[in-house]
């Protein structure tokens, strides 16, 4: 036991979760990181609940000296030891781990404490996509938003439309599709920019009759202003080989 809770056992003070957190707090502020730490599992071995503020603390303290890694894995010991509380928000560790390009660690934290029962917030899901996607790893930024979905977790229309670019871009088309048809059927509703973004995507790829589907599909949902932004799909299209054309009254 350190000298701070001996010398408050001896006159009578009980140590809590609030003077933790402000030992804890003081000597991560004073840049004793180790003594900070070590203080954290102290509280754990005298049965001390760890509180959301508790994490954050020390998370916070270990990022602002750079050791974001040693906060991820502090914050995955906790997760073992099974006192990290439900409510502490990993967010803001995503966002630090990604912004160091290491957006497949920030990954394997998250699909970690999700095994585990801690459900990422919207926020956390979004910026990881983002850091992945950013970092060039658009198949495992797919390969989440698609686990992310499924779990009822929908994302915004720019990470999405970004996400499905660069799938187009890679000449994963199909893949990007796809991922537009679970989306819809979770009860996202796709918009301008994620049809033109796959008709662009198919007609670089030469595949004519999924672009046409896309277009027409477009028309049917009056995403069209008028005959010739349908004539300019279809045109682009064109050059893929012959289709026909869906009847299109003049606006």
């Amino acid at each position: 036991m350190s000298l701070f809770l001996r010398e408050m056992k001896e006159k009578g003070c009980e140590p809590n979760v609030v003077s933790f957190n402000t030992l804890i707090r003081g000597f991560l502020s004073s840049g004793k990181i180790e003594e900070g730490v070590k203080m954290a599992y102290e509280m754990i071995e005298l049965g001390c609940r760890f509180s959301e503020a508790t994490c954050e603390i020390l998370v916070d303290g270990l990022c602002r000296e750079g050791r974001v890694d040693d906060a991820c894995g502090l914050v995955l010991d906790l997760l073992n030891k099974r006192v990290l509380p439900s409510e502490f928000d990993y967010g803001s560790l995503v966002e630090k781990l990604c912004g160091e390009n290491k957006a497949v660690r920030a990954m394997e934290m998250m699909e970690e404490l999700w095994k585990k029962g801690q459900t990422p917030c919207f926020i956390a899901c979004t910026t990881l996509v983002e850091g992945l996607r950013k970092s060039g790893r658009t198949e495992k930024a797919s390969g989440f938003m698609e686990k992310m979905m499924n779990a009822g977790i929908l994302p915004d229309s720019v990470t999405f439309n970004l996400l499905l670019r660069d799938l187009c871009s890679s000449d994963h088309s199909t893949d990007a599709n796809r991922l537009r048809l679970l989306a819809s059927s979770k009860g996202y509703e796709p918009d301008e920019t994620t049809y033109h973004v796959l008709v662009s995507g198919f007609t670089k790829e030469g595949r004519r009759k999924e672009g046409e589907v896309l277009v027409n599909e477009m028309l049917d949902k009056d995403m069209l202003p008028d005959i010739f932004t349908y004539n300019r799909l279809m045109d682009g299209l064109s050059c893929t080989g012959k289709f026909s054309r869906k009847q299109v009254r003049m606006l």
